[in-house]
């Protein structure tokens, strides 16, 4: 699929992205497959599992030998909007060795007695990993924006700490991955209903789910200020219309290959003699 289309441009409103499109998906398929195009996506996914985890262990690899390159996934979302999805379908495909997951919460007392992206920075991913952020250093411009969490004027700094954050990630080798799942008012809903009907779903359900879902304008405006201010050519926002889970899974999956594909990593030659091994082995 064609993930250009899904990342941030000038001019870019958040207000205009429908949640329910599936941008850079042919609704119909030239080859002539006539299955639907949930179930070509959902095809497609699998399909490309094993690519995925053929670029990753290369990049873990390629990192005994030296090299220092590494992935940053960021994925920010309203709540339901499919972030778990994400790791188990798409993330969770590769060789868990090589990935650091962090869910960043509410900061700790130690954590407050820092900057924002103190605890943040502890967390980057090292050469040959794939790290992915569920929840992020956004949270401090999004919630902190919307709840007052800080005055006006340390919101506008932390945009600039982002960049500048950001651009330091790039110059080190990491290949930053920002995803903005982008879901509707009205698909919210019905997931969240869902998780009150179905016993198995309860402990999903979070009450303040709800008194967050209040504040929805809000936080379409705080996005649109971040991904504004912080989507930068070394580092810039994708959003994902996140109605369609299949979609939302295989655009996530797609940038990540074309961001392992971009740092091509590659096998380490042997730092031994190979066929005196194979003999070694054949004799005993």
């Amino acid at each position: 699929m064609d993930t250009s289309i899904l990342r941030v441009g000038p001019g870019f409103r958040l207000a205009d992205v429908d949640p329910s499109s599936r941008p850079g998906f042919p609704e119909e398929d030239p080859s002539g497959d006539d299955r639907s195009p949930k179930k070509r996506g959902r095809a497609e996914l699998d399909d490309r599992v094993s690519y995925l985890s053929d670029l990753q262990e290369r990049l873990f690899a390629s990192s005994t030998a030296g090299a220092t390159d590494s992935v940053l996934l960021i994925v920010q979302a309203m709540d339901t909007a499919g972030k778990g999805g994400i790791l188990r379908h798409v993330v969770g495909s590769v060789d868990p060795q090589g990935v650091l997951i962090t869910a960043f919460k509410k900061p700790t007392e130690e954590e407050l007695a820092h900057d924002f992206l103190w605890r943040v920075e502890r967390r980057v991913p090292g050469p040959g990993t794939i790290g992915v952020f569920d929840r992020s250093h956004y949270e401090d411009v999004l919630i902190g924006r919307v709840r007052s969490l800080a005055a006006p004027e340390e919101i506008e700094r932390r945009y600039g700490a982002i960049v500048d954050f950001e651009r330091g990630l790039v110059e080190r080798g990491t290949r930053v991955v920002k995803v903005m799942l982008h879901i509707g008012p009205d698909e919210q809903k019905e997931r969240l209903a869902e998780r009150l009907d179905r016993p198995d779903k309860h402990w999903k359900y979070n009450p303040g789910d709800v008194d967050e879902r209040l504040l929805w304008d809000a936080y379409q405006d705080a996005y649109q200020v971040a991904i504004e201010r912080t989507s930068t050519e070394q580092a810039p926002w994708h959003v994902v219309p996140a109605n369609s889970k299949w979609f939302a899974r295989l655009a996530v999956q797609q940038l990540l290959i074309e961001a392992l594909e971009a740092i091509d990593p590659q096998w380490p030659a042997a730092d031994f003699d190979v066929e005196k091994e194979k003999a070694r082995l054949a004799a005993s």
